[in-house]
């Protein structure tokens, strides 16, 4: 036993020792207190008797009986902790105490007082299900815990360990769930982070559009007040001419009346020739052609600029279809009202002419020639959707009614009544309805087309995706019946963009 009161078999106590003379600084292996100079060591009869009596004989290794906290004999410290003898053991002097049924082994722990009741400083070897708490078998034989219901340690810590795998269980469940919950979320945010992308791309270009053809409204409106001030300007120039001449003869012929009349010679005075020419100027023939001229001349030609300003209304409701269409609507193509020969591609998106005859049944819902008509039909709400053109240079899109002629001239989209079409013919972009056709002045550089729709409205509009946007046209009508997407190739193919297969 050293002076700090702890206790080791002599042998490893004596080899610790001998390993700290180089340092000459000493230490307890169990409390690290340091001695100046080798400690002497004492003998402690009491545990040498406890041993003797356990191994029948004297250990001839061992002075008491108990092992260091750190054997030289072993390769790693305090391999086992004996509970009942509260001290760390090699492998070597656990061979005793694994004899012993009454010691209970555990791993060592940094500190033993916290396996000791607080109350009772015995080792905690129950657990009080009751309290939830770890007791020893003082408390539950006379302490607080008397009667209560007890489990060793190893079973209560079993129990537990199974609750806990459930818990584990349903926490992984739950991980992986919200693991799901999350690549949900992210995959929203990315999709919103996409459209908001899509989004502030279209806006920007269509509000470059809406300031160019704003720029070009104001020069268009400013020409033509110039045109106005310029053409009032001459007729104003010429009527100030003309009053200049009426003024200097007026003043002519006052001056003249005023010399006869202060003649005193009533023979000159009768005598004067030319004297018609000094009759009454409400009788001469100029005086009509003045007051014509000063009506002609009036305000600048409101009607005519109120109609180029009323362009900016329908900039704005370019503006509103622009931002606020549902679109774009997923239109698929109608085989059965396909003609014979138009090909129509698997997805149902494209319509190519074709010269081989595709033997589709005639019915009365079959085009006669190269047209075709979407599926769907809209009765409500604000559309769009795109198409993209290849091949001939012959080619129209646009929407009809179900109840569109199958047959003749009159069938084709923009020759009758029941429908509305965009029209490229020779390079040259007309909207067409009714048979009647109005041409687009300005070029179209893209093949890809927008179609607009607010069906309450009663507005079908064309848009030009190029970069910016252009608006075409917009038709203006009160629709009755269901508006159907229409195609018609000529030696062209029109693919639809967008919906279900793209």
């Amino acid at each position: 036993m050293l002076r700090c009161g702890h206790n080791f078999c002599r042998v490893c106590i004596d080899r610790v020792l001998d390993t700290l003379d180089e340092s000459g600084v000493y230490t307890c292996p169990e409390c690290r207190e340091e001695f100046q100079g080798r400690p002497a060591l004492m003998r402690n009869l009491a545990l040498r008797n406890i041993m003797e009596n356990l191994l029948g004989t004297p250990h001839k290794e061992m002075e008491t009986g108990i092992c260091c906290t750190y054997c030289v004999d072993s390769p790693v410290p305090a391999v086992k902790s004996c509970l009942h003898c509260e001290a760390s053991l090699c492998e070597k002097h656990l061979r005793v105490h694994n004899k012993s049924s009454e010691h209970v082994l555990s791993d060592p722990s940094t500190s033993l007082e916290n396996r000791k009741c607080s109350v009772h400083k015995k080792i905690l070897e129950y657990y009080c299900t009751e309290d939830s708490a770890c007791i020893c078998v003082s408390c539950s034989l006379a302490g607080e815990h008397q009667g209560h219901r007890v489990e060793m340690l190893d079973k209560a810590s079993e129990k537990k360990k199974g609750k806990l795998i459930n818990i584990f269980e349903k926490l992984i469940t739950k991980r992986e769930e919200t693991e799901k919950r999350v690549q949900k979320v992210e995959e929203r945010w990315r999709k919103a982070q996409e459209k908001a992308s899509g989004d502030t791309e279209r806006v920007t270009a269509l509000f470059t559009d809406i300031r160019r053809r704003l720029d070009d409204l104001e020069k268009r409106v400013l020409s033509e007040i110039s045109r106005q001030e310029k053409e009032e300007s001459l007729l104003l120039s010429a009527l100030m001419k003309k009053l200049e001449i009426k003024k200097d003869e007026l003043f002519r012929k006052i001056r003249r009346i005023e010399e006869l009349c202060n003649m005193t010679d009533p023979l000159t005075v009768l005598q004067e020739p030319d004297t018609g020419d000094l009759c009454d100027p409400e009788e001469g023939g100029g005086d009509e052609d003045i007051n014509k001229c000063l009506h002609d001349v009036g305000d600048l030609d409101v009607a005519v600029i109120s109609d180029k300003l009323h362009t900016l209304c329908n900039i704005i409701a370019d503006i509103r279809r622009g931002i606020y269409m549902e679109g774009p609507a997923d239109i698929l193509l109608d085989v059965n009202t396909a003609a014979n020969n138009v090909l129509i591609s698997d997805d149902l998106k494209t319509a190519t002419w074709s010269q081989n005859n595709q033997n589709r049944p005639e019915t009365a819902e079959r085009f006669q020639n190269n047209q075709v008509m979407s599926s769907r039909g809209f009765t409500s709400g604000q559309y769009y959707w795109d198409v993209e053109s290849s091949g001939s240079e012959t080619w129209r899109v646009g929407m009809c009614y179900p109840g569109i002629d199958r047959r003749g001239r009159q069938s084709y989209i923009g020759d009758n009544n029941m429908s509305w079409s965009l029209r490229r013919y020779s390079n040259q972009y007309s909207v067409r309805h009714d048979g009647k056709d109005i041409r687009l002045p300005d070029k179209i550089s893209s093949n890809r087309v927008r179609i607009c729709l607010d069906y309450q409205a009663g507005q079908l509009s064309f848009y030009a995706l190029c970069n910016p946007i252009r608006h075409l046209y917009t038709f203006t009508a009160t629709f009755t019946e269901p508006l159907h997407a229409a195609l018609y190739v000529w030696e062209s193919s029109i693919k639809i963009l967008g919906g279900r297969s793209n």
